[in-house]
């Protein structure tokens, strides 16, 4: 039987003038989370919208192997993870988290 995956999305708003250095310490904050051996993989995005949103918004998708995984990480790994970006960024940025279930997956295939 497949197992059911899920993936942890963290959405981040920031302010301008922290983007540059935000950036650099996601993209290592990121390889620091897969270490953790829950997850398979992640995705970086940039949130486009054409609202009146100030700062930068970003998109972190984390897929976990498991649900059990994923309470793994939350239990073992989470708050410590945490606890860097909210020190370095915590009085210019908001976050939240949601966990999405993965349903089904299609590809594109050709013949």
């Amino acid at each position: 039987m497949k197992q059911t995956k899920y993936i942890y999305n963290v959405t981040m708003n920031f302010e301008e003038d922290i983007h540059d250095e935000w950036l650099i310490w996601i993209k290592e904050h990121i390889p620091q989370v897969l270490g953790t051996g829950k997850f398979e993989k992640a995705t970086l995005t940039k949130v486009l919208v054409e609202d009146k949103i100030e700062g930068h918004t970003y998109s972190i998708q984390y897929t976990s192997y498991s649900r059990e995984a994923l309470d793994a990480y939350y239990k073992e790994d989470a708050d410590r993870l945490r606890t860097e970006g909210l020190k370095k960024f915590a009085d210019k940025m908001l976050a939240f988290r949601t966990e999405l279930q993965i349903v089904d997956e299609y590809n594109v295939t050709f013949k």
